[in-house]
């Protein structure tokens, strides 16, 4: 069994920045692929960045040059936040044919 823990949500102005992290705990835990998702209020959840065990990576048009995602505690650094980013945040990880899901963490961008 896997268990993922997210971390680093909160409120910040637009154009500000938020870390959030992604603690994973299990047996023999190596997965295949870790990400990042959102869902919005009202919208269906989106993939917002990757990161293969081969470090390869993968961004969502809407935040390519804002946000980076690292392998390190599963990471996702997201600057010039805006408005519309505004959802929860989950982590996700691929290992084999499972598919291990945080329970989310909140990001509101308001003034």
């Amino acid at each position: 069994q896997v268990h993922l823990v997210e971390s680093g949500g909160g409120l910040v102005q637009p154009g500000g920045s938020l870390r959030l992290s992604c603690a994973a705990s299990g047996n023999s835990f190596s997965p295949n692929v870790m990400g990042w998702y959102r869902q919005a209020p009202g919208k269906e959840r989106e993939l917002v960045a990757t990161i293969t065990s081969s470090t390869s990576t993968k961004y969502a048009d809407s935040v390519k040059g804002r946000f980076t995602i690292a392998k390190n505690t599963v990471y996702l650094q997201m600057n010039s936040l805006k408005p519309e980013d505004t959802a929860v945040y989950y982590c996700n990880a691929a290992v084999g044919i499972y598919s291990y899901w945080g329970q989310g963490t909140l990001v509101t961008v308001s003034s």
